[in-house]
């Protein structure tokens, strides 16, 4: 079996996860560390993040190298420790209850084959770690553990094109971030592109390649893409050294190995400097500010019935939101509302949009056959970004049902400049959105330009039987929710909050809506930047 190469840190973070799991506890310190302290042992720790994804992650180890004790906040759990069949996570085709978060049916993003209700199953509720967070008009998806998304997205690890990054965040400077954060993010995250004698010659990645010669019959190119996963490691699942994980059709539940999440990398790191503690199954309701400058926040402990077992308070000097999109813009909109915060700006809540993500499947000819055996894991795209009047990146994605299905399935990214607005729903106490589904026209009409130019070159035809319906595109969903707290408008250039000394969004709600790729290398680039400026000028240890 292929093991990572690990730094000291990660191997003795990556050894506290275990140990934690092992044990059944809900906090993870590094052995024999003098971390912070949990939300048990104490009411007032120097740093808290809240949540554990890309931003998240970034915030905690840069934090601990300051020589800051830091305490995360996570609402899902720690995903380490093997179930009763020996696996963390259950697979695509069979899942079960550690797949979804609260629910007792799971909600794929292919709700039926040959309309057939084939892929979703009824499961008992549990803290799962996928989330398919509904509003009215859009759902989203979201990773619920420790490693946010790391846990469940395809681990395509995307640098966008530096002229639309400098587009969407002009008040960054974009040589900076390509000549030093880009790289640095790439290097934490461990990523890494396949070979190509490999992806050339393997039937996993037959689907690919049949969708590359569709493209290519239309003039269309296509992109290699990099990736978290470890590719080496897969090869020795494709010659049967190691055990199977993307070649075994999983992802969106969760890798069993060979994925480099965050656990495995910046989580591991942050553990591993010995100031860090990870509280699991602890959510963040309600942030406020005390007469000394410090914040309070109201905990709420978990069980895995989703019961409320215990109430906290803790506070802190430093308080980082990593929380998402979703998570760190409802904390805020709360915080306004409700007059906790009263003096945060008006813009928190805007700028939010789904990255122009629509799904959209073709059906091959039966002499184009895309294989029974496919890799979870894309790594090739459709790459029209140029083009001036419909750009689009179409991941090329698997359809890992262990059958032949003659169906080519693409994630495509847009550049839709629709925008969404979260607020407040007193009511509920909970995160609302404004957003339409005709929003979403300029993206559907994006990738229906893309994908009717390469079916009339192949004399194909779109799948109408994948989405739960008779439609061609699944844009009432997305992957990359992306907005909320737009960098520049209710913070600074950095993430610091406006009028709040102290308070950070370090996390996707600081990119407005957009960014042409898959967003979490550009999260944690950006975060890497605003870190390293918050670390030199704020923070004291």
């Amino acid at each position: 079996m292929i093991t990572p190469r690990l730094s000291r840190r990660q191997f003795l973070g990556v050894t506290a996860f275990s140990a934690a799991a092992a044990a059944g506890l809900t906090s993870v310190t590094a052995p024999g560390a003098t971390a912070a302290p949990s939300a048990d042992q104490a009411e007032f720790v120097p740093a808290v993040v809240v949540g554990t994804g890309y931003g998240a992650a970034v915030a905690a180890l840069r934090l601990a190298e300051a020589g800051v004790p830091t305490l995360m906040l996570e609402m899902g759990q720690l995903w380490n420790q093997p179930a009763e069949d020996g696996n963390v996570f259950c697979t695509m085709l069979n899942p079960d209850r550690r797949s979804t978060w609260f629910k007792t049916r799971t909600e794929a993003p292919l709700g039926t084959f040959l309309w057939l209700d084939v892929i979703n199953r009824d499961i008992e509720s549990y803290p799962g770690v996928l989330d398919r967070v509904h509003f009215a008009e859009m759902s989203v998806y979201v990773g619920r553990g420790v490693g946010g998304g790391s846990l469940v997205n395809g681990g395509m690890a995307v640098t966008p094109t530096r002229s639309y990054f400098a587009e969407v965040l002009p008040q960054v400077d974009a040589a900076e971030m390509y000549r030093t954060y880009f790289p640095l993010a790439n290097r934490m995250l461990g990523v890494n592109s396949i070979a190509p004698d490999f992806f050339e010659s393997t039937e996993y990645y037959q689907y690919a390649r049949v969708s590359r010669k569709a493209a290519a019959a239309a003039g269309f190119g296509t992109a290699s893409v990099p990736n978290v996963y470890d590719f080496e490691y897969m090869r020795a699942e494709a010659a049967g050294t190691a055990r199977k994980s993307a070649l075994g059709g999983e992802v969106i539940y969760g890798n069993n190995a060979g994925k480099r999440s965050l656990d495995k990398t910046y989580l591991a790191a942050a553990i591993g400097t010995g100031r860090v503690t990870v509280q699991t199954l602890h959510r963040v309701a309600a942030i406020n500010r005390q007469s000394d400058g410090t914040y309070l926040l109201s905990v709420h402990q978990i069980d895995t019935t989703g019961a409320v077992v215990a109430r906290k308070q803790l506070s802190c000097r430093y308080l980082f939101l990593g929380a998402g999109s979703l998570g760190s813009t409802e904390l805020l909109l709360r915080a306004r509302d409700t007059g906790a915060l009263p003096d945060l700006s008006d813009s928190i809540g805007t700028e939010w949009g789904p990255n122009g993500n629509v799904m959209t499947g073709r059906a091959n000819h039966i002499w184009d056959p895309t294989g029974a055996n496919q890799s979870a894991i894309p790594a090739l795209a459709i790459d029209n970004w140029a083009d001036p009047d419909h750009p689009v990146f179409a991941e090329i994605a698997p359809v890992p049902a262990g059958i032949e299905t003659w169906a080519s399935l693409y994630l495509a990214i847009t550049r839709n400049p629709e925008r969404g607005t979260f607020y407040y729903d007193a009511a509920g106490d909970r995160l609302g959105l404004r957003w339409r589904r005709d929003q979403n026209t300029p993206a559907v009409t994006a990738t229906k330009a893309l994908f009717d130019r390469i079916n009339k070159a192949n004399s194909t035809i779109y799948r109408y039987d994948l989405f739960g319906s008779t439609a061609a595109f699944a844009d009432d969903f997305c992957y990359h929710p992306l907005g909320g707290c737009p960098l520049g408008r209710p913070t600074d250039g950095y993430g610091r909050v406006t009028g709040y000394r102290n308070l950070y969004v370090t996390d996707g709600a600081l990119i407005p809506g957009s960014i042409g790729v898959n967003p979490f290398v550009t999260i944690t680039a950006l975060a890497e930047r605003n870190l390293a400026r918050i670390v030199a000028e704020d923070v004291r240890a």
